[in-house]
């Protein structure tokens, strides 16, 4: 509802902070394909901070990781949409952005 409301105004800049966080995973797959329908509809600029890899990877024309209130990747995704998961390049971005966050090789592979 709360992104409704934002979208009546038409902004030009949308800022969405953790806009999935307390979702179930089906309404979080559903909501990820609404916001780029809407984006596609109404263009704004849009803003989105998650801690969720997938959903930044899936989303996002480009990714910052922050550490320490400092970028510390700035990071272009060249994905054409729709993405997919089973995507190799969708899969090494994920890899890239989970080690630019601190999560080794290993625990990436014994959590797939």
């Amino acid at each position: 509802m709360a992104l409704a409301r934002a979208l009546v105004r038409e902004p030009r800049l949308l800022l969405l902070d953790e806009p999935f966080a307390a979702l179930d995973a089906l309404t979080r797959i559903r909501m990820h394909a609404l916001v780029l329908d809407l984006w596609r509809a109404h263009g704004p600029t849009t803003l989105i901070v998650t801690h969720d890899v997938d959903e930044a990877v899936l989303l996002a024309d480009r990714v910052l990781v922050l550490d320490a209130g400092r970028i510390a990747a700035d990071i272009k995704v060249e994905i054409p949409r729709p993405r997919s998961h089973g995507d190799t390049r969708f899969a090494e971005l994920r890899r890239r952005l989970l080690s630019e966050l601190g999560v080794e090789a290993e625990v990436i592979r014994e959590a797939a």
